[in-house]
């Protein structure tokens, strides 16, 4: 795809967006350049000048506390010596705050070198051994033994104070080396990006410049030709003068000059073609209303027809409405017979639970029977037994073995009772297991029908929604042939205003072939 091919806003879009694009870009290089140059320089500021700052301040309070050290040992009166012994006191907590404060910086700066952190160690370390020197020398001053001082000054304190300030000068001249680099690295790059600024700047220059021909060599060509030109041809054509474009032909296809020239080209013979349907138009216009009529009187005996149709379905609906209310009676009164023959079930499930409770109570009684049947038993033989002991015993026996015979005889009347008894029960558990049996097949018979009537409900159900939807059917039948009749009726009103229409259509295609006649050709 060329850019040619493109639409104007497309073009312009992408010339203002490729625009709007480098100036960003720019302002975004501007903006980071800043921002760095901001952070160096506070990285200057706060960094490497304010720790070049606390190395000088550590030095300038290890000079005052050398020379109070050393005026102390010079002073003899007692003022010089309180006032020098409180300047030595004085620089040296100055010392011990400046090189804490120094030694924290120099730990939390992230751009300090390892050189410089070397260099920073080596300042607290000789501070360590040069503090008490200087705080020994200051005790013998005190103590008025100045020759003692002065030997500890001149064999310990100098050489120690020489290694402080060089440590001190060294720090100070890796410092000013530092600050050096940071100068020419930001003139480095402030170079660099004004390099790139001025080649951003060139480019956008140049694509303002390039996209400006292409538009305009592009709106030329969609064009074809001068506004001026293509608004004079717009005027003529507008009134009316359809005779040929000069300098249409040159004009490049698919311009708005060409697209000009084949519109007039076509009107000369679209107004020609006009001119000839305009003759035709009132021709036709005189048919149509002859047509019209006839229309008319085949549309009234249609409507009559349709009125007699919608009659006859009112009636059909009404029949099917009736038919749908009885099928809907014939489904509740089935339901209800199903919900009675459910009842029926499940009353006939509790009569065989009762059953089957009765049974299990029976087959108890059997056992408790055989029990007492057992216990006779055992008794008849008890009382055998001492029928016997009781001969044995002879005469004195004769009373215990007439009580003995009464107990076996009720013994074995007892026994005898409990055999009748389980008998019956035995009779009555297998009434009532066959009855039990009996309950469970009318249970299942009721179920069978229960569900027979369930079918039934549902046939009746599907026939009662069948012959509602019979009638919403037949009702939007009806309501189509009351639309039709209504349709019908409009018909009609619509061919009496057809024919109207018609006598104005033959007025107006008159009054079109005279205004047809105004166009030069």
């Amino acid at each position: 795809m060329s850019f040619d091919s493109l639409s104007m806003r497309t073009r312009f879009s992408a010339t203002f967006g490729a625009l709007t694009a480098i100036v960003l870009i720019a302002s975004a290089i501007s903006i980071h350049a800043l921002n760095n140059a901001n952070t160096r320089f506070s990285s200057f500021v706060s960094g490497v000048q304010e720790r070049a700052a606390m190395a000088q301040a550590i030095r300038a309070a290890v000079d005052d506390r050398a020379m109070a050290v050393r005026n102390l040992v010079l002073v003899s009166s007692p003022a010089d010596i309180e006032l020098e012994r409180n300047a030595v006191f004085d620089a040296e907590r100055r010392v011990e705050t400046t090189l804490a404060r120094f030694n924290a910086m120099v730990a939390a700066a992230q751009d300090a070198s390892d050189e410089e952190r070397s260099l920073a160690a080596e300042i607290g370390r000789v501070e360590t051994r040069y503090r008490p020197v200087a705080l020994e020398i200051t005790r013998l001053a005190i103590d008025h033994r100045n020759d003692a001082a002065g030997a500890e000054i001149v064999s310990q304190c100098r050489p120690l104070l020489a290694a402080l300030i060089k440590a001190t000068n060294d720090y100070a001249r890796v410092n000013r080396a530092r600050a050096d680099d940071m100068v020419r690295e930001s003139q480095d790059r402030f170079a660099r990006q004004r390099a790139l600024l001025v080649v951003i700047c060139l480019l956008a220059v140049a694509t303002a410049m390039v996209s400006g021909l292409l538009i305009t060599r592009g709106l030329l060509r969609a064009l074809g030709a001068e506004p001026a030109a293509l608004r004079e041809v717009s005027r003529r054509i507008a009134g009316g003068d359809l005779s040929p474009v000069a300098g249409a032909a040159q004009a490049p296809a698919g311009s708005v000059f060409a697209a000009m020239s084949a519109m007039q080209s076509n009107l000369v013979s679209l107004i020609g073609q006009v001119k000839v349907s305009a003759g035709f138009i009132a021709t036709g216009t005189s048919e149509i209303a002859s047509g019209n009529q006839d229309l008319s009187s085949r549309t009234e005996q249609q409507a009559s027809s349709l009125q007699q149709t919608a009659s006859s379905m009112e009636e059909l609906t009404a029949t099917v409405k009736q038919n749908a209310q009885s099928a809907r009676q014939a489904s509740a009164m089935a339901a209800n017979a199903s919900d009675v023959a459910r009842k029926g079930t499940e009353v006939v499930g509790r009569v065989v639970e009762t059953m089957n409770d009765i049974s299990q109570s029976s087959t108890k009684v059997a056992d408790i029977t055989g029990i007492i049947e057992d216990i006779a038993f055992q008794t008849n033989i008890l009382a055998l037994n001492a029928a016997v002991e009781a001969a044995r015993a002879g005469e004195q026996g004769r009373g215990f073995a007439v009580v003995a015979s009464e107990v076996r005889g009720l013994a074995q009347r007892s026994s005898s009772a409990a055999r009748e008894i389980k008998d019956l029960i035995g009779a009555s558990v297998q009434k009532i297991r066959d009855g039990a049996r009996q309950a469970n097949d009318a249970g299942d018979t009721i179920a069978e029908v229960v569900q027979a009537v369930a079918r039934v409900t549902d046939i009746t159900s599907e026939i009662a929604a069948a012959s509602d939807e019979q009638s919403r059917g037949i009702e939007q039948v009806n309501q189509a042939i009351v639309q039709m009749d209504q349709v019908t009726h409009q018909n009609a009103a619509l061919v009496e205003q057809a024919a109207a229409a018609s006598s104005s259509l033959e007025r107006q295609g008159r009054e079109l072939h005279g205004a047809v006649a105004s166009f030069r050709v």
